[in-house]
């Protein structure tokens, strides 16, 4: 039987595999860190960055790089965060090992970071915009799954590339970007410009912003909550988001059209991917110390464990797009922050056993509850925005998301390190100092603060969203490919 694909299906295909090494790439060294800690002498903090620096970096970026996706063409934007991205890794890769190796590498990684935030924004504006209204959802629910599923498998490469090399785990995405620019060449998705100046005051201002408060939240492990440097962090970088939202509300040409939070949808969604996101990527990290120090395992038998989540949630996430297309957000984003509630919390009920058949079951709920949360109230938020503004509202949207990502990882991370023995080097020092039951008794503390983030997302999307279909939105068609 011969297979032929469609030209937007080829675009989707493309996209997918351009932003699947972003996603991997968020997960693929939670595996790796205690050897390239121990390789290159990395100090607790500097662990802390090489992980932070990369969501950082792409929240930082990414309104801008929407804006800028939106002025020089999205195809453009795809190829140029791809060799940045792909440069980046190879760069990590070869940090060299002395006392500029912390710098080196945490310096790349924030290179990635912003390579992913061009490369994401534009793939994601191209696949919107390849696909009518009545298709996007489930076009973007294959796309959300497949990426998504991207950042389970990281921590399962991570594990077995990782008894090689550590280097191995940013090595591997060249060969990536090679097949991606290869299939972007053959599909030749169709640039759509809208020139404009670039608020670069705007970029600053919210790139300022987030690193502040993410580093404040970061250092309060060692400063301690209550200590006025952590106090001063907090404050001063989210009142630079608020002049920054001030400014953008004020400015001609802003970097993001924020009177767009007006859409109630789209302000509730945001606000359910912030929270949901809070714990998303920060779940692979912890679970994947959780295997090696509590119950043991190799690096690639922690993969496994992690792919476990994966099970729930690339199936949900697959059905959810399509309950989306056919009666709308609320319903499916609520039952999935309740059934993550319970997922989590059950899951956390279990780690004390240091047994991983007992907890099977509840990892998979909590990966079908996330799954039927991220991709259709990523899809239904993007959805609320005019055809010629796909770049910039994509731009929004994942900022929140990564944002969420940055805050949740420093202050879930801030809960293990208060609640060990061992300190900011848990990873390293457990299973002789802090023992494997008292690191998995630290964890359940970090998992029930999950539990308790997904309850808030419930509460939020219960509320604040409401029932009912989203209707087409006039000349949302789609992109011609050549």
């Amino acid at each position: 039987m011969k297979l032929k694909m469609s030209p937007n299906n080829l675009v989707l295909a493309a996209m997918i595999v351009a932003v699947s090494m972003t996603f991997i790439d968020q997960t693929i060294i939670a595996l790796a860190v205690p050897e390239i800690q121990k390789n290159l002498g990395l100090s607790a903090s500097g662990v802390q960055w090489v992980i932070n620096g990369y969501v950082l970096a792409l929240a930082s970026a990414f309104m801008v790089a929407g804006k800028l996706s939106d002025a020089f063409g999205h195809r453009k934007m795809v190829i140029f965060g791809s060799v940045a991205f792909a440069a980046a890794s190879a760069a990590c890769g070869f940090t060299p090992v002395g006392p500029n190796s912390e710098a080196w590498i945490i310096t790349f990684r924030v290179i990635q970071g912003v390579g992913a935030a061009f490369l994401f924004s534009a793939a994601l504006a191209l696949v919107v915009a390849t696909f009518p209204l009545d298709k996007r959802g489930f076009k973007l629910a294959i796309f959300f799954a497949i990426t998504g599923a991207m950042t389970g498998l990281g921590p399962l490469l991570g594990g077995y590339l990782t008894e090689w090399t550590w280097r191995a785990v940013f090595w591997v995405n060249i060969p990536v970007a090679v097949v991606a620019l290869i299939l972007i060449s053959i599909s030749h998705p169709v640039d759509t410009v809208k020139r404009q100046r670039i608020d670069w005051r705007g970029a600053i201002l919210v790139a300022a912003g987030m690193a502040l408060s993410v580093f404040g939240f970061q250092r309060s492990s060692t400063w301690g909550w209550t200590d006025e440097r952590t106090i001063a962090c907090i404050v001063a970088g989210l009142a630079l988001l608020v002049i920054f939202a001030l400014v953008e509300l004020r400015t001609t040409n802003p970097l993001a059209n924020l009177r767009i939070f007006k859409v109630r949808a789209f302000f509730v969604e945001n606000l359910v991917l912030f929270f949901a996101s809070m714990v998303f990527v920060s779940l692979f990290f912890f679970a994947s110390l959780y295997a090696q120090i509590s119950l043991g395992n190799s690096t690639s038998e922690a993969g496994l464990y992690i792919m476990t989540f994966f099970i729930g949630f690339a199936p949900a996430a697959m059905r959810g797009g399509k309950i989306l297309d056919k009666v709308g957000a609320k319903g499916v984003v609520v039952v999935g922050a309740a059934v993550s509630t319970v997922g989590f919390y059950l899951w956390s009920q279990q780690l004390t056993d240091l047994s991983y058949s007992s907890q099977f079951w509840y990892i998979i709920i909590a990966g079908a509850g996330m799954g039927l949360i991220i991709g259709p109230a990523s899809t239904d938020a993007i959805n609320r925005a005019q055809k010629e503004s796909y770049g910039e509202v994509t731009g929004i949207a994942q900022t929140v998301r990564y944002y969420g990502s940055s805050v949740g990882l420093a202050v879930l991370g801030t809960i293990l390190i208060d609640n060990t023995t061992a300190g900011s080097n848990y990873y390293a020092d457990a299973k002789t100092s802090a023992g494997r039951l008292e690191f998995a008794d630290a964890l359940q503390k970090v998992f029930v603060a999950m539990a308790v983030i997904m309850a808030i997302t419930f509460v939020i999307s219960i509320i604040g969203l409401r029932a009912g279909r989203q209707t087409d939105i006039p000349g949302a068609q789609p992109v011609p490919t050549s």
